[in-house]
């Protein structure tokens, strides 16, 4: 994945960048780190020259911004998602996810709240800055809103690595190497906290399901000790006080 990157940006350079970021923030798995690294690295004259390369080297300042709309763009399409198809899809496939409405009613009113903080923060941690932008549509966080969040929190992200890059030049890939664990950390803390959810609400359902399955056994239960109790009053009944005027 990473020479794939790093070869597709040395070739088409900004297209390059602004492509591999609207994928990025579109919910696919490419990773921003190696894209603005690399593009930060090809601003650097020197290392341009290092590699052989005819032609002039990238401008710093506009591969940061390149990189800053293509993430935009690419969250403007994960939250058209999320807001078009999230919550019909929910509403009718939630339940075999443990998901119910009225999660989905409390995380509309959550992002109301605190989305801002949570579209501005997520734009800055490996991995889930992938993903924000799905959830948010689907609570259906105001776009206007969410569009400038997710500006002002690319923004750092996107121009620290393409500093980065610049100051590192050939040695880029110190920086990413040290970065990927952290992606590693962050990943699998997703993964946990998922499974744990999963988990849990497995749990409860079935805690539901059997205390559902113990109240219908002990209402047909009553249900026929009350059939008993009639049958035995109507056969004590006398036979003479059924003739009696």
């Amino acid at each position: 994945m990473e020479h794939l990157i790093t070869d597709y940006v040395l070739r088409y350079g900004y297209l390059a960048v602004f492509v591999l970021m609207v994928l990025e923030s579109a919910c696919l798995p490419v990773p921003s780190e190696v894209t603005m690294l690399f593009g930060g690295a090809l601003a650097n004259a020197a290392f341009v020259a290092s590699l052989g390369q005819e032609g002039e080297h990238l401008n710093f300042v506009l591969v940061a911004l390149v990189g800053t709309f293509g993430n935009l763009v690419g969250s403007w399409i994960a939250w058209t998602v999320g807001y078009r198809g999230g919550r019909p899809l929910i509403e009718r496939w939630g339940r075999y996810v443990f998901l119910r409405e009225h999660e989905l009613d409390r995380a509309e009113a959550w992002f109301e709240r605190r989305g801002q903080l949570a579209v501005l923060v997520s734009r800055m941690l490996p991995v889930v800055r992938t993903f924000i932008s799905l959830p948010a549509g689907i609570a259906e966080m105001p776009f206007l809103r969410f569009s400038v969040y997710t500006v002002i929190g690319c923004l750092p992200w996107t121009f620290a690595l393409t500093a980065m890059g610049y100051a590192l030049g050939g040695r880029w890939e110190v920086v990413e190497r040290y970065l990927r664990p952290v992606s590693y950390a962050v990943a699998a803390l997703v993964v946990v906290t998922v499974a744990w959810w999963f988990g849990r609400r497995w749990s409860e359902q079935r805690r539901r399901t059997s205390r559902g399955q113990e109240g219908s056994i002990e209402a047909t239960g009553v249900h026929e000790n009350a059939e008993e109790t009639t049958e035995d009053a109507a056969d004590r009944v006398s036979p003479k006080r059924l003739f009696m005027p």
